[in-house]
């Protein structure tokens, strides 16, 4: 039988984002990575309901089996990003041990259904096939036990909601049903070689190279997560790093707020400007008053690329499976912003005599979570030919 309600979520360090099949309608969300405890006594009433988007006023609080329940309530997202106490990913952190990944996830999946349903104080929603991805550096040693922590009913409640009437709660109770976890890099490779409808494979070029050998770099927010492919399946002896983009992205906040007298709310502010190319690379300090910023963002960037390109050489290097690999694809957010810098990186190497030829797929920034959905919905027949799929041997 085919589950109507599937949900997939990239767990980003600096974006959650999230494909969900509801009755065979597709919808696509994203979420900055930020949480902020929420205080009744500074919280400021708007004006008037009409004026708040709830997206930029979500307040939940979570009462789960999946961590500690202090009943404490939550700013998430943009509302949280706005927060003096906002809280942002640490370095290297371990998703699955982290209260903020229940917080972000589970509010994430329940707003999907108060969209769906703006006026209704009480409501249930169930996930049949929930796919959620783990940094390779965590997959192995953490997988079970995300799964366990996410399987069940938990209840969301939404607070200060527009348009509902005192006390302007909603309660959403999500139930989820069954959890299959990929590995970053490995769901970007489901995004590239299969069709989101039919689950076929639609890139017979990339499977016919990995019977040489490919190497994916999925470079993102706090991990570069590398995967080795060989006939169409993961290898072993490719892993990643803990090193992505935030540690740069916190130089050139520090440099522009010292410099420039200008606040970023979050980096997903910041990688937003960049992800909309140079000519945007410029901050309003004050009304009327613009200030170029790309002096901070491009040595940061041609930094991270150096970096990146090391990371993939060791990693070519040090894989006795992979060695001589047919491709080597870039792919990730940090890699959408940072392209340029990584090719100008790539002709040095090229000069060095050890040439790294990248392969730059389109929405490189959201393969992640279209493989995500592609393993759910494939999770769903996995009596019929698990062995072929490319996430079962990792």
């Amino acid at each position: 039988m085919v589950r109507n309600n599937i949900l997939a979520v990239d767990i980003g360090n600096s974006w959650y984002k999230a494909l969900v099949s509801d009755g065979g309608e597709m919808f696509e969300y994203q979420m900055p990575n930020a949480i902020a405890l929420f205080d009744e006594e500074l919280y400021e009433k708007p004006y008037d309901d009409e004026d708040i988007e709830l997206e930029e006023n979500l307040i939940v609080e979570i009462k789960s089996s999946s961590f500690v329940d202090k009943r404490e309530i939550f700013y998430i997202g943009k509302a949280a990003a706005k927060q003096r106490n906002v809280s942002f990913t640490s370095y290297n952190n371990q998703k699955t041990d982290e209260v903020r990944t229940y917080i972000l996830l589970f509010a994430m999946a329940a707003y999907h259904t108060l969209l769906s349903n703006p006026f209704d104080t009480e409501l249930e929603y169930k996930v049949d096939q929930l796919g959620v991805s783990l940094p390779t550096t965590q997959y192995k040693e953490n997988k079970e036990q995300f799964k366990e922590r996410l399987i069940g009913t938990h209840t969301v409640i939404f607070h200060k909601v527009p348009g509902i009437k005192e006390p302007k709660e909603s309660v959403v109770k999500l139930t989820i049903e069954d959890v299959i976890v990929g590995a970053e890099g490995a769901c970007a490779y489901l995004g590239l070689t299969r069709d989101q409808d039919t689950l076929a494979i639609t890139n017979e070029t990339l499977v016919e190279d990995s019977l040489k050998g490919i190497i994916i770099g999925d470079l993102g927010g706090d991990s570069v997560d590398f995967i080795g492919i060989k006939n169409n399946k993961p290898v072993a002896s490719v892993e990643g790093e803990a090193f992505g983009i935030n540690p740069f992205l916190d130089v050139i906040m520090q440099k522009v707020s010292k410099n420039e007298l200008y606040q970023f709310n979050s980096r997903s502010e910041l990688e937003e400007k960049l992800a909309k190319g140079q000519s945007e690379w410029y901050v309003e300090p004050f009304a009327g008053v613009k200030r170029d910023i790309s002096k901070y963002i491009i040595p940061q960037l041609r930094s991270l690329a150096m970096k990146y390109l090391e990371h993939f050489d060791r990693v070519r290097s040090r894989s006795s499976e992979i060695k001589g690999a047919a491709r080597y694809i870039a792919v990730g957010g940090a890699v959408d912003i940072a392209q340029r810098q990584i090719e100008e990186a790539a002709i040095k190497w090229k000069e060095r005599g050890r040439p790294i030829d990248l392969y730059y797929p389109e929405d490189m920034a959201n393969l992640n979570v279209l493989g995500l959905m592609i393993l759910a919905k494939m999770n769903q027949f996995r009596n019929e030919n698990i062995d072929e799929f490319a996430y079962t041997k990792i």
